[in-house]
């Protein structure tokens, strides 16, 4: 075979991996509203960066007259390429092949991908469509989801790790997803569960919708397992970029800085009225937050789920910052079961990326509820004053309101490590009963400065930029045991 024969011999097998399930198969993804593997990747990732790796790797299955079957690409397409010419390895399981089903290979695919991320210090990002394990494999399949979830936990807080489920994701499937940093559904779209309808309706007798057990409202508003819901794909790629802007590549970096426009100097003269005198009065943290924030930009995360706690990205004078605020129109910012897991995930992520947290706190307490004490409330409230005292990285709080006992311990005081502690006139700081301003808190340097709300923001850039140099040491440790 000479020269060109070769050549030839090259690009047809490149052209048979890329068929994926082959015309009719793609034709019937296209007709359920989606793309496949490549499509995706070529949309999400910047013009012709993408340089696929494996693309040749092919079962070693015998089983079931497995061996008379080619698997193109071994149903998932492996490589990397940029974002915001950022590099970031990606895989995308190709459900016009097989289901997009994970087999030995398959498996390690994604391992060698999640190997490579590791060592290069850059995001994974993980487009999934699968149907679970390839039953013909069985075991070695099994095998192949334990190689990737260890992956997964060794790649936790070194690398950003971001999944979208973007068509089935049951079973075995769905573990991974969930040890990942964040996790993105389509309405209408998604599906994710560890048990489908056939085996609950089996097992319980239970009759159950694909939506309703495991859809992406479900998911986001009910189990808490997704972080957003958006509506089509278009929208998750969008939503994926605009995270990855907040986020460095590995805990070796600090996060990206974008100039702003927005004057640290802007007054937000709204905010002098927005708390009302009375401590039961309730107002909208977000709109405190985004007038605060660098182009009033404000990246919410987990939106529907516990909204009485607002977690998210934003900018402050250029600096990535992630932001944890009571809201005070929802439960009157009392804190619960839900919230708590809520605000401490997100708080340990800020830290393990090295990203400044600002804490918004205008918090009564826990919520005073039998459900949620016997349902282990004290175990779950725990767990966000120590991801606030294990933080490492700059610490703001700004107390807007109430911060009342076990609300103000828990919204990251001076006591769990706050590097500043600014009040408003309108904060309420003590016992419930026996509450005062923040003049008494500032008395004894519980409270650093208290300031004029419409100055917030240019306080928080100044004291922000005093702290983003800041290193802080802990003792020598394996890993700290925290409650779950």
């Amino acid at each position: 075979m000479n020269i060109p024969e070769r050549i030839n011999d090259l690009r047809k097998r490149i052209d048979r991996a890329k068929a994926g399930g082959g015309e009719k198969a793609v034709a019937k993804q296209h007709s359920d509203n989606k793309s496949t593997a490549r499509e995706r990747i070529e949309r999400l990732l910047d013009p012709c960066t993408f340089m696929e790796m494996d693309i040749f790797v092919a079962h070693r299955c015998t089983n079931f007259n497995m061996s008379t079957k080619e698997i193109p690409a071994e149903a998932v397409v492996t490589g990397y390429g940029k974002i915001d010419q950022r590099p970031v390895y990606i895989f995308a399981q190709d459900f016009t092949t097989v289901g997009g089903t994970l087999g030995e290979m398959h498996a390690e695919k994604i391992c060698k991908l999640l190997d490579m991320a590791m060592k290069t210090g850059a995001p994974v990002i993980g487009l999934l469509d699968s149907g679970g394990a390839r039953i013909q494999e069985g075991v070695d399949a099994m095998k192949g989801y334990g190689s990737v979830f260890y992956r997964n936990t060794l790649a936790s807080g070194v690398i950003p790790q971001i999944s979208s489920i973007l068509g089935s994701c049951a079973g075995g499937a769905s573990y991974s997803p969930a040890l990942t940093d964040y996790i993105f559904m389509v309405r209408g779209m998604s599906k994710m569960f560890i048990t489908g309808p056939e085996v609950v309706k089996a097992v319980t007798g239970e009759i159950i919708g694909v939506e309703e057990l495991g859809g992406a409202m479900t998911h986001n508003q009910i189990s808490g397992v997704a972080h957003f819901a958006v509506d089509d794909e278009e929208e998750c790629f969008m939503m994926i970029r605009k995270l990855l802007s907040y986020i460095p590549s590995s805990c070796r970096e600090r996060p990206p800085y974008i100039d702003t426009y927005d004057s640290i100097d802007r007054q937000a003269v709204s905010l002098d009225t927005i708390v009302q005198e009375r401590p039961e009065g309730s107002y909208d943290m977000l709109k405190v937050i985004k007038e605060i924030v660098d182009g009033h930009d404000f990246f919410q995360i987990m939106p529907y789920y516990a909204p009485n706690i607002i977690i998210g990205f934003a900018r402050i004078n250029g600096h990535s910052v992630g932001i944890v605020a009571n809201q005070p129109m929802v439960k009157s910012g009392y804190l619960d079961i839900d919230a708590s897991d809520k605000a401490a995930r997100h708080i340990r992520f800020c830290d393990a990326f090295n990203i400044p947290l600002v804490s918004l706190a205008d918090c009564p307490g826990y919520l005073p509820d039998l459900k949620q004490e016997v349902s282990g409330l004290i175990r779950h409230f725990s767990k966000v004053i120590y991801a606030y005292a294990e933080a490492t990285v700059p610490k703001i709080t700004v107390i807007t309101g109430k911060a009342y006992e076990n609300g103000f311990l828990t919204m990251c005081p001076h006591g769990l490590g706050a590097d500043q502690v600014i009040a408003w006139p309108t904060a309420e700081i003590g016992l419930a009963q026996q509450n005062s301003g923040p003049y008494d808190a500032a008395a004894r340097g519980i409270v650093d400065m208290v300031i004029e709300p419409k100055y917030t923001r240019r306080v928080l850039s100044n004291v922000l930029e005093d702290l983003i140099s800041k290193a802080a040491v802990r003792p020598p440790r394996k890993h700290g045991n925290i409650q779950l």
